[in-house]
């Protein structure tokens, strides 16, 4: 026990620090990019306080002139024969408004700007450098779906009021007993079907589509799961033979060995995950989307081989008519 735990305290040392290079790049390059765009903004700051000044200086030369002006009209008043400010040459006036407009366009703030073509490709830029990061986490989410497992429902283990896909895919609750053989394997009190499969090693994971239902049961089981009549035993997690989780009335449970235990989540999920793993002898699940885990199992050593379970249960006053889907790779889960 002593060697597991010590490679697992290097396996999340050696985690850790990657995570925390990772970190370290990003907050460098988020420094370098910030750093650019605030020199520039530093250059385009300076250029428009020497326009300022200029324009001070602009405004200053007007004044100057209006102060001439009302010296010449006064004198005008005076002596009429006197020349006035607007009877200087025409030349003058006009060289005058020439350098007055030529001052106003090198000045004019407007024409100080950033580098919106730079600030688009950069963000350009971070934006598909943010796309590849998300592609690529949760990093969990990558790993685990290298262990997918292709799972059918068995039909001819349903209930008689569960519809089962043509697929196998997905079971549907309806308010009609259907007439089916009653088979061995069928179950006919719990509203309980199993895949087809089993699986006796390695690590298997499955995603179950729950979305719009208010009330489902997930997990998996042994073979040897009792199926005929109401025993505790039938029900998903309440028997030794199954590890589930169950939604209901808005509550998570997990179950196993008819032990529940309530998980403190108040979220209704879509997609839920279910890890089963023989080398490390456990159960997890989880929410799909973000890899939360829910509530793992830890069996020890499993006894027989195991079979995926869903039970998507009664209309639930109306509001549970959804079907409850495997996320196959056949299968489009939204």
């Amino acid at each position: 026990m002593l060697v597991t735990q010590r490679k697992s305290s290097v396996i999340r040392q050696n985690i850790i620090r990657k995570y925390e290079e990772i970190q370290a790049v990003l907050l460098e390059d988020m420094r370098i990019t910030l750093s650019h765009l605030e020199m520039e903004e530093r250059a385009a700051v300076t250029a428009l306080d020497g326009l300022m000044d200029r324009n001070c200086s602009l405004i200053q030369e007007i004044e100057q002139d209006l102060a001439r002006l009302t010296v010449v009209l006064d004198q005008k008043d005076k002596q009429p024969e006197t020349l006035s400010f607007f009877s200087y040459p025409a030349q003058q006036d006009t060289e005058r408004k020439d350098r007055v407009m030529d001052v106003l366009n090198r000045t004019d703030p407007s024409s100080v700007r950033l580098d919106e073509a730079k600030a688009d490709q950069m963000l350009s830029l971070t934006n598909s450098m943010l796309q590849l990061i998300r592609s690529q986490t949760p990093v969990t989410k990558k790993l685990l779906n290298s262990y997918s497992s292709e799972a059918l429902l068995d039909p001819e283990t349903a209930h008689p009021k569960l519809i089962i896909s043509p697929q196998g895919d997905s079971a549907t609750y309806t308010d009609t007993w259907q007439d089916l053989p009653d088979l061995p394997g069928r179950f006919d009190a719990t509203l309980n079907v199993i895949s087809a499969q089993g699986f006796s090693f390695g690590r298997h994971y499955w995603e179950i589509d729950v979305t719009g239902k208010t009330y489902w049961e997930l997990g998996i089981t042994y073979p040897t799961i009792p199926r005929k009549g109401n025993a505790e035993d039938c029900w998903l997690g309440r028997g030794t033979e199954s590890w589930c989780v169950e939604f209901f009335d808005g509550e998570y449970t997990a179950w196993h060995g008819g032990v529940p235990r309530q998980l403190p989540i108040a979220k209704q999920f879509c997609h839920i995950g279910i890890l089963c793993s023989f080398p490390a002898g456990f159960v997890m699940f989880l929410e799909a989307e973000s890899m939360t885990p829910l509530f793992s199992f830890c069996a020890g050593t499993f006894s027989d081989c195991l079979h995926l379970a869903l039970c998507p249960g009664h209309d639930h006053n109306g509001t549970n008519a959804k079907p409850i889907m495997i996320c196959n790779s056949h299968t489009t889960c939204q």
